[in-house]
C-alpha cells in the first residue's frame, strides 16, 4: 500500500539484523544518517549550480534548520530518507546539465525510481521527469536508459504487490482514510486558506531567505530556462498536492519542495549585487531564535493559548512551533499512559499496543518503553 513505505521499512530491518539494536534505535539511526546526508548533497547541489562556495553553505544551513525538515529529522518517520533519495535526484539533473556529464541523466532514472520505493508521493515528479528527459532528447542512449531503467524499478512495485495478493491499486492507495478524494471536496474559501496556510509554511521554513528563494527563481528563469523548467515543473506539482492534500499534517508534503526552494535561495544569493547580503548571510544560523521568538509571540495570544490547550496532549503550541523534539510525548508513553485526544488517532494506537505487547514479551518494563 500506498503508506507502507517498502524500502524504508526493510532499510530499517537491514540495519537492525546487521548492527543488533532495537527497531526504534535501527529508525533513528537511518534518520539521523539521512538528515545528515540530504543536506550535505543540498550543499553539494547548489554548488554545482551556482559555483559559489559562501552561497551554498548558506543554503544548506537554512534548508538544515528549515522547520520541516529539521522536525522530521528528529523522529521516526519516513520522511528524512525520501529527502535523501530526492535530494540524488535533484543532484543528478543538475549534474546532467554540466558538459560531459551524461552519465547522470542514467543516474537521475535510477535514483527517482528507487524514491518511489518510498513514498508513493513521488510520482509527482514524473512531469519533471519528463521534461528533464526531453531536453536530452538528443542523446538518446542516455535518456531510453534512464526512462527505461525507471520503468522498470516503478512497475516493480506493482508487481510485487499483486505477488502477494494486493490490487493493482494498491501502491497508490490507502486503506486508513479518504483523504485524496477529500482534497477535491473542499469549498472555494477552503482552498484559499490552504493557499494562505502553504506560504505561512514558506515563510515560517525559510524566514528572511524566502524573499531570496524568490529571487533565485527569477535570476534561474533568466539564465538557464532548462534547468528552471524541470523545477518549476516539479515544484508546481509538489507545492500544489501538499498545498491541497486534505491531511491536518500536509506540511511534511511539502519537504520535496523545501529541497528545491533551498537550492533557489543559493542561486539567489549568489546571483545578488549587494555585497551586504553576503556580509549578513551568517544570520542563518540564528534560525533557532526565529522560531523561539514567533513561539513568545503566538503564546501571547488567546488563539494561541487555546489551540497549545487543545493540544495539550501532544506537547501543546511548542510541538507545532518548535521543529526540535526534546521532552516530546510519543504515542508508546501515550498508549501506555491511556491518555485521551480530542483528535482521531485510534490507528496509532492499536499498532502502538501490538507493539508494546511485542515490547513486554522481550522483557521490557513499561517504564522501559516509555523511554524509547
Amino acid at each position: 500500500m500506498a503508506t507502507t513505505h517498502f524500502l524504508y521499512i526493510n532499510t530499517v530491518i537491514l540495519i537492525k539484523n546487521i548492527t543488533g539494536i532495537s527497531a526504534i534505535e535501527a529508525n533513528r539511526l537511518l534518520i539521523i544518517i539521512s538528515g545528515a546526508l540530504t543536506v550535505s548533497i543540498v550543499y553539494l547541489t547548489s554548488k554545482s549550480i551556482t559555483k559559489v562556495e559562501w552561497a551554498s553553505i548558506t543554503a544548506a544551513i537554512v534548508f538544515g534548520f528549515s522547520f520541516s525538515f529539521w522536525k522530521n529529522a528528529e523522529i521516526v518517520e519516513v520522511y528524512s530518507y525520501n529527502s535523501l533519495w530526492l535530494s540524488l535526484f535533484f543532484f543528478c539533473i543538475i549534474k546532467s546539465f554540466d558538459k560531459d556529464k551524461k552519465l547522470y541523466i542514467i543516474l537521475a532514472g535510477i535514483f527517482f525510481g528507487i524514491s518511489l520505493w518510498v513514498h508513493i508521493q513521488n510520482i509527482l515528479l514524473i512531469p519533471a521527469f519528463i521534461v528533464f528527459l526531453y531536453y536530452f532528447r538528443k542523446e538518446s542512449k542516455y535518456i531510453y536508459s534512464s526512462l527505461l531503467i525507471f520503468l522498470l524499478i516503478f512497475f516493480s512495485i506493482t508487481i510485487l504487490n499483486a505477488s502477494q495478493g494486493l490490487s493493482l491499486t494498491s501502491p497508490y492507495s490507502s486503506e486508513r482514510g479518504e483523504w485524496l478524494s477529500n482534497s477535491f471536496k473542499k469549498t472555494f474559501i477552503e482552498y484559499l486558506q490552504d493557499v494562505v496556510k502553504s506560504v505561512i509554511y514558506l515563510i515560517y521554513n525559510f524566514n528572511v531567505f524566502t524573499i531570496l528563494g524568490v529571487a533565485g527563481i527569477f535570476f534561474l528563469y533568466k539564465s538557464d530556462k532548462k534547468v528552471f523548467f524541470v523545477f518549476f515543473t516539479a515544484s508546481l506539482c509538489v507545492y500544489g498536492f501538499a498545498t491541497f492534500y486534505a491531511v491536518t499534517d500536509n506540511y511534511v508534503f511539502f519537504i520535496p519542495f523545501n529541497i528545491i526552494f533551498a537550492l533557489s535561495i543559493s542561486y539567489g544569493l549568489s546571483r545578488v549585487k549587494y555585497t551586504l547580503i553576503r556580509k549578513f548571510s551568517w544570520l542563518c544560523v540564528l534560525a533557532p531564535s526565529f522560531y523561539l521568538l514567533s513561539y513568545k509571540i503566538v503564546s501571547l495570544t488567546g488563539k494561541g493559548q487555546t489551540f497549545d490547550n487543545y493540544k495539550k496532549y501532544k506537547g501543546g503550541l511548542e510541538y507545532y512551533m518548535f521543529p526540535w523534539m526534546n521532552n516530546n510525548v510519543g504515542i508508546l508513553e501515550f498508549t501506555i499512559d491511556k491518555k485521551v485526544s480530542p483528535d482521531p488517532m485510534s490507528w496509532m494506537t492499536i499498532e502502538a499496543e501490538k507493539y508494546i505487547e511485542l515490547l513486554k514479551s522481550k522483557g521490557y518494563t513499561e517504564e522501559e518503553i516509555k523511554k524509547l
